[in-house]
């Protein structure tokens, strides 16, 4: 803040100074009036960013920018300039300007920032916006987050960088809070950044146990009972301090943090909640297409942050999954309760914001009331359901709380339609407050009596233009026009003088004055007292008031569930501990209702742990790979959340985490290519999936050369097949590897059924069993629409691939296969040769047989029709006859290689 020497500043001005210097990294909204002004650098900042005029209160050329907003239209320009990641100090007048002695006091009382705004206008409806705080200690971390205009307060412990990495991309915090000095390692933060894009902010108040420590217990003394390791504590008083430091408020409403533990829930990464398009779909990430879009029929903006809860955190104990699908069965099944559950939901406004707006001290006379509406719900919704049958419906209704004496006091002190502000007056409604009544009925009289004092003076005068008005600096006054001043009494007192008449001023005028003025005075005071006193009692119940509001959320969550089950005809599924996931005709919940509907094809899943536990499903693009094995992924989620499924039957083996590589994308900000993306994604699933796992990969490999490509697609088959043993479903359009079915027991080949007919081909998009030798890439092209010339000419290069391949050496690729495999188990750190499978004897190629063998080979070649075969189709057959000889010869490669390479 810049100013010439020997300039002095106004008393005002120097107020202003003090309290921006305790405030640097704000913008700073000093009020003045019914203005919020802004001064030197940060009113050049909000001019520019707010596209405010900037003028100045003196004059010259020093004079001090200055730029305003009307108080009463603060919020909004106050969320633009949060919304660009700045931070605005709200400095109030503390005290009446008309009653202060010099200087009006003025304090700062909130500073709002990214992570701490509570504007309904600008906070999403049915979502949440988090300030995190992450606390790192070796290569482990404590994150807290909390949502101030909810209540909400959670805290994890996270046991690897990627853990928490992967949490912050959860979670979107709006803010998050990073000790100083870790902050300062700029690759650190780069690295968060590659997964958080927010707004990071440098802060340490609590950081010290004891000082932590006491904090929480101090803010939520006997509520306070969390057993938590040192960083995730840390964590906690952190993000308390900083609250309780930016807004200057004790936050009543701020729930205890709650414990989060992954035991409870199923593992979701951010690259398989992003392939799933668990809640944004397409190239524009929009809500449409989602599958929170599909199931989002909430009434109640808690019900919203409920369900999205749901979708984001899968359950694995089937106690709790069987708990959520009774009640949805109920509410399926009896269609009249699930209407009035409907219609009661939809009277009910966010009783958690109002809640913190009641904890803000913001709530005015119109948040009551519409706390009172909703809570009036209550009462007669829990008589709706007093006959529920299922365990959480039950539960539900115990803790749904219409808190009458708090409805009572709000209708009997508040009038139907308050005014937006609460110091205007006009609040209380007549007869709760005798005070009131009686000031209301002074103020009235004393106008009667100045109107009638004006017919008197016009009388006693005989001035028919005299009139008796008011304005707020010079209060009542008698006016007189100039060619009536002749007429005007000895005891009119000259008040004002006007270009065309004189303002007078009388004893009994000032009487009159006294009596009305200090009456409304009055009133307004003692109804601003008397609404702060409401609040005062709706703050005291609050804690019951947000164990109804999580209730009506729970309730809406699965009347939302309920509603799109029995709408488009969901079935509930069997969930169980075992291994096996059967879906029959199951259906892709978004596209069914994106798409045409009833042109969707349902089709069959069959996957366990044992022999069916990997399906290489191979086909042409566009035929509907992708699709299955999403809705499969998809199927198996929702019956974790607790949802019907889109299927006519489904069995469920829980599954401890989804896993998903999909699609093509690189990351140039970490200067990351699509392949090294897709390399990343990968190891990542190896390194998390479990047996009990279900992972969906679809093309990997595709990013680099055919071999290595190949080569790699081979080995995580294997890898996974071999070690992990987790249910997978692998889309994938390298056909070679539909041998591994041959050696690999656990694998099974499916493919989408095509009809050729003549150049062109038919998607059946049904899953068959069965691999595919061909990938359709060229009648694809033509499809897409692709100039016919173009397509001729691509067939003849296929046609001279084939024939080049066909007198090329087969023994050569092998090898170089071969040493790509090896190459990739070294990079991986692992041993040259994957660990043996087990198999039944009957699977072993018995030693009797090798020489049966070499004749079978031969009868073969002897029938085969070579003119009557594609390129292709004779290249594979050679392939078959070499894998079957080798059997017979004696190679130096173990079991192991020969069921690689046949």
């Amino acid at each position: 803040m810049k100013r010439n020497e020997g300039q002095s500043l106004t008393p005002m001005m120097q107020q202003y100074r003090e309290l921006k210097e305790q405030h640097k990294e704000a913008i700073l909204f000093f009020r003045l009036g019914d203005f919020y002004e802004m001064f030197f650098e940060d009113a050049i900042v909000a001019s520019q960013e707010l596209g405010l005029v900037l003028t100045s209160r003196e004059s010259g050329e020093n004079a001090p920018p200055m730029c305003g907003v009307p108080y009463h239209a603060a919020d909004g320009y106050i969320a633009r300039l949060v919304a660009k990641g700045y931070k605005v100090a709200i400095c109030e007048q503390m005290e009446d300007p008309r009653l202060a002695k010099g200087l009006v006091r003025r304090e700062v009382v909130r500073i709002i920032t990214p992570g701490t705004i509570t504007d309904d206008k600008v906070l999403p409806e049915k979502g949440n916006n988090f300030l995190a705080a992450v606390v790192p200690q070796g290569e482990c971390y404590g994150l807290a987050w909390a949502d101030v205009s909810t209540g909400e307060f959670h805290v994890k412990y996270c046991a690897s960088f990627l853990e928490l990495a992967d949490e912050l991309a959860r979670l979107n915090p709006a803010e998050c809070l990073l000790p100083s000095y870790w902050l300062g390692k700029t690759d650190i933060v780069k690295r968060l950044q590659t997964w958080y894009s927010g707004v990071f902010t440098p802060w340490d108040e609590g950081l010290e146990p004891d000082v932590g420590l006491q904090l929480l217990r101090e803010r939520f003394g006997s509520q306070w009972q969390l057993e938590a390791k040192g960083e995730a504590l840390a964590a906690c008083s952190l993000l308390l301090s900083y609250l309780l430091a930016t807004q200057k408020n004790t936050l009543p409403h701020l729930k205890p943090p709650s414990l989060v533990e992954d035991i409870a829930y199923m593992a979701l990464d951010q690259a398989t909640r992003r392939n799933l398009e668990l809640f944004l779909a397409g190239r524009e990430a929009g809500r449409r297409g989602s599958l929170l879009w599909v199931l989002d029929r909430t009434a109640t903006a808690m019900g919203g942050r409920t369900l999205k809860r749901w979708l984001e955190r899968p359950l694995v104990k089937l106690e709790a999954i069987r708990e959520r699908q009774e009640a949805v069965k109920e509410l399926v099944d009896n269609f009249i309760l699930r209407q009035k559950v409907e219609g009661f939901l939809k009277k009910v406004k966010d009783l958690e914001r109002l809640a913190g707006r009641v904890a803000y001290g913001t709530a005015g006379g119109r948040e009551l009331q519409a706390l009172r509406h909703s809570l009036e719900v209550v009462t007669p919704l829990k008589e709706a359901l007093k006959e529920a049958k299922a365990p959480l419906l039950k539960d539900v209704t115990k803790e749904l709380d219409a808190i009458p004496e708090i409805t009572d006091l709000i209708a009997r002190a508040l009038v139907e339609e308050p005014p937006a502000g609460v110091k205007e007056g006009g609040l209380i409604r007549p007869g709760y407050h005798p005070e009131v009544d009686r000031l209301r009925e002074a103020i009235t009289h004393g106008r009667e009596w100045i109107a009638e004092l004006e017919n008197e003076e016009r009388e006693r005068t005989g001035i028919k233009s005299l009139k008796v008005g008011f304005n707020r600096v010079f209060g009542y006054y008698i006016e007189v026009t100039r060619p009536n001043l002749s007429l005007v009494p000895a005891d009119y007192e000259r008040k004002q003088t006007l270009a065309n008449a004189e303002r007078f001023i009388t004893p009994r005028l000032k009487e009159l004055e006294q009596q009305v003025l200090g009456a409304e005075e009055r009133l307004v005071e003692l109804e601003y007292e008397l609404f702060q006193e409401l609040r005062s009692q709706v703050l005291a119940v609050l804690p019951r008031i947000q164990a109804t509001a999580k209730a009506l959320g729970v309730l809406d969550a699965l009347y939302s569930l309920a509603s799109v089950a029995a709408e488009y005809n969901y079935t509930c599924p069997v969930v169980d501990e075992g291994e096996v996931i059967e879906i029959r005709q199951g259906r892709h919940p978004m596209l069914e209702r994106v798409g045409e509907g009833g042109n969707f094809v349902p089709n069959d899943t069959f996957l366990d742990c044992g022999r069916q536990r990997l399906h290489i499903i191979t086909g042409p693009n566009m035929a509907g790979k992708s699709t299955y094995i999403r809705q499969v992924a998809l199927i198996v989620l929702l019956a974790q959340v607790g949802s019907f499924v889109p299927a006519s039957w489904a069995r469920i083996g829980l599954v401890d985490g989804i896993f998903t590589r999909v699609g093509a994308a690189d990351d140039l900000f970490a200067g990351q290519s699509t392949f090294m993306v897709e390399m990343r994604e990968v190891a990542y699933i190896l390194s998390r999936a479990t047996r009990r796992s279900l992972i969906i990969l679809d093309e990997v490999g595709r990013g680099t050369s055919t071999t290595d490509g190949l080569s790699i697609a081979r080995a995580v088959v294997e890898y996974i097949h071999d070690r992990i043993g987790a249910r997978t479903l692998f889309a994938t359009h390298y056909h070679e590897l539909v041998e591994l079915e041959q050696y690999l027991p656990g694998v099974k080949n499916y493919s989408v059924a095509v009809r050729e007919q003549g150049k062109d081909i038919l998607f059946l998009h049904t899953i068959i069993p069965g691999g595919t030798d061909k990938s359709y890439g060229i009648h694809v092209a033509r499809l897409a629409g692709l100039p016919e010339d173009l397509i001729r000419r691509a067939e003849e290069l296929l046609k001279g691939i084939y024939q080049e391949g066909e007198k090329g050496s087969g023994k050569k690729v092998q090898e170089g296969l071969q040493e790509d495999y090896r190459i990739l188990l070294r990079a991986q750190g692992e041993v040259l040769e994957p660990e043996p499978v087990t198999r039944s004897p009957e699977e072993q190629p018995p030693k009797s047989r090798r020489t049966a063998i070499e004749a079978e080979v031969l009868k073969e070649l002897e029938n085969y029709n070579l003119f009557n075969k594609t390129p292709l189709e004779a290249m594979q057959a050679i392939f078959n006859w070499q894998k079957k000889l080798a059997a017979r010869k004696k190679v130096v490669r173990d079991e192991q290689q020969l069921r690689w390479w046949g």
